[in-house]
């Protein structure tokens, strides 16, 4: 598929949704990025940030003084849409940890209005087995006669925060769609900054390889301070 350029909506200006915008709105795609919180909007559109992340700030500037980034509170019609949201917890049934996906809902309704059929909607919010069919959904509800003309794919972000604009270009990255034709329209949108290797897949075995990943990292972690307290109980250094 060839690389064209494209307008994209980004939801979400946080420490994934504002780099990935910038990195886009670099490689010359038209960009605007929408964030409920009006002060972000106002010092992105300055050509600042805030959040801190090392040379974002710089990116940022680039990209806005070029023209191609803009952020707004309200999104627009565009050719991709990028929900990159989060997913925090919340209390649900005595479990304290249970996923909060109001703020994907929220930007999945917030964006119907302006959809087109053939559009990409990609969800990179780390989310629950099945967010990305709840995202068709929602759609397909809101916009009936776009039922089954809009591409929708999960492509989970996978960056530290400190390094994050080396890790989206160079990291691999899991893309998996509900057809395979949002895969390969979302490959083609990530192959103009992504050097890494990426790998195609569905919908549901992108969402749970991210949960995967999250949870062998945090096993680890508990691992090795489990450790540390036994070395330093036998005196281990």
């Amino acid at each position: 598929m060839a690389r064209e350029l494209q307008k994209i909506i980004v939801m979400g200006l946080g420490y994934i949704g504002l780099p990935t915008a910038s990195m886009l709105a670099t490689k010359g795609h038209q960009v605007l990025g929408v964030d409920v919180n009006a002060q972000a909007v106002d010092t992105i559109n300055s050509g600042r940030i805030h959040i801190v992340e090392p040379d974002l700030d710089i990116l940022v500037k680039s990209a806005v003084n070029s023209g191609n980034l803009k952020a707004s509170l309200t999104p627009e019609e565009g050719d991709t849409f990028i929900l990159a949201v989060p997913t925090p917890f919340k209390e649900l049934d005595g479990n304290p940890k249970a996923p909060d996906l109001a703020y994907i809902e929220t930007a999945t309704r917030a964006i119907a209005p302006y959809l087109r059929e053939d559009n990409l909607v990609i969800l990179e919010s780390t989310s629950p087995v099945g967010t990305t069919e709840r995202v068709q959904d929602i759609i397909a509800a809101l916009r009936p006669e776009l039922a089954g003309k809009i591409h929708t794919a999960h492509c989970p972000e996978r960056v530290l925060p400190g390094q994050i604009l080396r890790e989206l270009v160079d990291n691999d990255r899991i893309i998996g769609g509900t057809t395979k034709a949002a895969v390969a329209k979302a490959k083609a949108l990530y192959k103009t900054f992504c050097n890494g290797a990426i790998l195609e897949t569905d919908s549901r075995t992108a969402e749970m390889s991210k949960l995967v990943e999250n949870s062998f990292r945090d096993v680890n972690i508990a691992f090795a301070n489990e450790l540390s307290v036994v070395c330093d109980h036998l005196g281990i250094n």
